[in-house]
């Protein structure tokens, strides 16, 4: 028998724990019997065709993987678990790919091995192109530049750069001090990250995004430099899809009433198009979300879930704007072709034996996302997600302009509180004296009882000369007032007799309740 499995190296985080949860999952709930192969009987075992169709509903329902899981995808897992361990055939061998579905036997092994959850690749922040010196750097499938100048004239928002305050103060002290283009730029940072932790559920994003990840610039552009229908403009067109793509991409996506290919149709003609396609995005060196967001999209599967749709709308669309604009043009342009090609009712079947639909994620799912280094789930996960991009990609790729609303709310606050300093740094330049002079505990006494005294009784007059009042509230209110302040009342009323006279009712004559007409009689002469 094979010794134990060799020690997993270092991978993603969130992928590691999904490898672990489904490795457990399909370890404990797996049932086995016994089973006999070439008159040999074999306990606790099962077919690798069991095995797939006990996996794949598992795997549908799972909101990490979805519906759209293929047998032939659960089949590539199970190799995986084979090459790892997780499973072994009757005679003990792992460690190869070579499982098929079909009746081949295999058990579990004494023990499974759980790959240890990694910790976050710091150390590799410093080379990540968000760095001061590499603000504008493409990704590694160019080495083309964006000229910084292009940039800047893109980003209306930003300030000039913080003048020296001490030439400020020399110059002129009601100069205002402008928001530094930094200032703008961490403003960025911290409200992108704030409103990703919220939506995300995380109590801290470490393990997901680090701040040198954002690249506000490529927010700024992002949102800024768009088509009518909302795609991203590149200034330069040397970082743009070359021109046989495009429109090999739009023959697609608009069959059969587009076709600007410039050729007779023939046969198969669709598929051979479709596959120009497919080898131009899956030749690229990087995937379009880029190996640096990985674990970020990946942390967004937990919420593609029917109650949770709107909240992972949300943050796709704050992820995507992270994306270098050429990436999120690529990634936009291939996600409308592939809803497109899949609402086609009249595009005619691009694979025999697969769907259009499967047949579209399985293709570009791989150049969408995966992992630098080669993952277990890669192709599950990638699958999950793209399949979540293609049916939501128009609410997606909207610009959340709630965040340039917040952006722009914290930078006013902030010139409001410089030119608030900055007037109270100039009132303590030339202060204002008063003097006063001091009293003993008994005269503040004395003035105190005098001064609220004064009150009260400014407070009598008005009850008094109030005209409003009728004769009966006069009288709850003043007889409220002596029961409170006899001594104020007692001042203002020392006898009887005036308070007699201000409340003496005046003499009002009623008015008969009825009245009677002396009968008029009539002489009963005629």
């Amino acid at each position: 028998m094979a010794g134990p499995g060799p020690g997993p190296g270092p991978g993603p985080y969130r992928a590691t724990r999904l490898w672990n949860e489904v490795t457990r999952c399909f370890r404990a709930g797996m049932p086995v019997r016994r089973h006999r192969q070439r008159l040999r009987s074999y306990g606790n075992c099962f077919s690798a065709a069991e095995a797939a169709d006990w996996l794949h509903p598992v795997l549908r329902s799972h909101s990490s993987f979805g519906p759209d899981v293929t047998r032939q995808q659960t089949v590539q897992l199970l190799r995986k678990f084979l090459k790892n361990h997780v499973i072994e055939d009757i005679k003990g061998r792992w460690g190869a790919e070579n499982l098929e579905d079909n009746g081949a036997l295999y058990r579990f092994p004494p023990t499974s091995p759980v790959k240890p959850l990694p910790s976050p690749p710091r150390e590799n922040l410093e080379n990540f192109p968000g760095d001061k010196g590499k603000l504008f750097k493409l990704p590694s499938s160019s080495k083309r530049t964006w000229k910084k100048q292009e940039f800047l004239q893109s980003l209306e928002n930003l300030a000039r750069p913080k003048p020296d305050l001490t030439e400020v103060k020399k110059e002129d002290p009601l100069q205002r001090r402008e928001i530094s283009q930094e200032y703008v730029q961490e403003t960025w940072r911290n409200i992108i990250r704030i409103h990703l932790q919220t939506i995300l559920g995380l109590p801290s994003l470490e393990e997901v995004l680090q701040p040198a990840q954002i690249i506000p610039e490529f927010v700024m552009y992002n949102m800024n430099n768009t088509s009518k229908h909302g795609v991203v403009i590149l200034q330069d067109k040397a970082e743009d899809l070359p021109h046989w793509v495009l429109s090999a991409m739009k023959c697609l996506a608009y069959w059969p009433r587009n076709n600007d290919m410039s050729q007779a149709t023939y046969s198969g003609f669709e598929r051979d198009v479709f596959r120009t396609v497919a080898d131009y995005f899956l030749s690229l060196p990087e995937p379009l979300l880029t190996f640096e967001y990985y674990e970020l999209f990946v942390n967004i599967l937990d919420l593609l879930q029917p109650h949770l749709e709107r909240i992972a709308v949300e943050a796709l669309q704050i992820c995507c704007l992270l994306l270098p604009p050429p990436n999120r043009r690529k990634l936009q342009l291939l996600l409308r072709m592939m809803a497109r090609i899949s609402g086609n009712v009249d595009m005619p079947r691009l694979h025999d034996a697969m769907g259009t639909r499967s047949l579209l994620i399985q293709t570009f799912s791989r150049c969408v996302l995966r992992c630098a280094e080669e993952e277990d789930l890669d192709e599950l996960l990638s699958s999950r997600l793209v399949s979540f991009l293609m049916d939501h990609q128009q609410e997606i790729f909207q610009v959340p302009t709630y965040l340039q609303v917040a952006v722009w709310d914290h930078l006013q606050y902030m010139k409001a509180a410089q030119r608030k300093q900055e007037k109270e740094e100039i009132c303590a330049i030339l202060p204002t004296y008063s003097y006063c002079k001091q009293i003993t505990p008994q005269e503040f006494e004395e003035q105190k009882v005098s001064t609220s005294q004064a009150a009260m009784a400014e407070l009598l007059e008005n009850i008094i000369k109030d005209k409003n009042l009728s004769v009966k509230d006069k009288k709850k209110k003043l007889k409220q007032f002596q029961k409170e302040y006899p001594q104020i009342y007692g001042s203002r009323f020392p006898a009887t007799e005036a308070e007699a006279l201000l409340l003496e009712n005046k003499p009002t004559i009623k008015q008969p309740l009825l009245s009677l007409r002396k009968a008029k009689f009539r002489s009963l002469r005629y």
